[in-house]
């Protein structure tokens, strides 16, 4: 495991404790990282965040010399498919700060969200609502429809539903003990056929302990964007200009392949 830390991450340079860690993990989506770090850059980050990148195995290796962000790029070198549970634990290993946002790399994060986040207190829980969007070239935020239909997404969705969709149980904030109190994401699962369930068994995990202890969910809820891909787009394999990786969901356990029949 690669270890890459820039002076402008350093809590202890800093002087004080980081309150957010973003853990974003990575495979053979070079681009995709262009473009949101750029995001990033254009939102600005405040100063108790950090940004950890948790590169999973791409071929070649993420890298980001340019950027001027209080960014942390961790290379796991695991070249194993669907390993992204153990990658988001390895991130959270590492997260100087008090809350983590965990997001998956075709999610948009602004910055009403991670004030939103900065603005939690105790051992709390965030979710998101969900919104489609992409970053152009320019790692500027676009919503509108005809940028959305290039990339997949189809006019009778955006008929339908506008450009909304339902909230996702990996998409979430929550506060550094609560993550280890649930003992992270299940890494005995890595090397089963897709999916795995990493992420129900960790929410399943997750409303165990919120029941039990009484844990309180955070009012604010801000949105959280999303490029269309995937099942969104008709095929569970849909990969928009090949932004993201290649590694296959058509596989027999996926009820979402079934129910395409493509």
């Amino acid at each position: 495991m690669t270890y890459l830390r820039t002076s402008a991450t350093s809590a202890d340079k800093r002087g004080f404790t980081l309150k957010v860690s973003i853990i974003i993990t990575v495979l053979n989506s070079h681009e995709v990282v262009r473009r949101q770090l750029l995001h990033f850059e254009r939102i600005g980050i405040p100063a108790d965040t950090e940004i950890i990148i948790v590169d999973d195995g791409s071929d070649p290796p993420i890298d980001c010399p340019w950027s001027s962000l209080p960014l942390i790029l961790l290379q796991t070198n695991d070249k194993r498919a669907w390993t992204w549970a153990l990658a988001r634990n390895s991130g959270a290993r590492i997260a100087s700060g008090e809350y983590l946002i965990m997001v998956d790399l075709d999610h948009i994060i602004t910055r009403e969200l991670i004030d939103g986040v900065r603005g939690m207190t105790g051992e709390q829980h965030m979710m998101f609502w969900r919104e489609f969007a992409v970053l152009d070239e320019r790692g500027t935020f676009v919503q509108d429809s005809d940028m959305l239909i290039k990339y997949g997404l189809t006019p009778k969705r955006i008929h339908d539903r506008g450009f909304k969709l339902s909230p996702h149980r990996n998409q979430f904030a929550m506060h550094r003990d609560l993550f280890w109190k649930l003992n992270g994401y299940a890494e005995d699962r890595v090397g089963l056929p897709y999916p795995q369930r990493e992420d129900g068994d960790f929410s399943w995990r997750w409303d165990d302990l919120q029941a039990k202890e009484g844990i309180t969910v955070a009012k604010c809820r801000p949105t959280l964007y999303m490029f269309p891909n995937g099942k969104y787009c008709g095929n569970v394999d849909h990969n928009p200009f090949g932004l993201f990786h290649n590694l296959s969901r058509k596989t027999d356990r996926n009820p979402f392949h079934r129910k395409q029949g493509k």
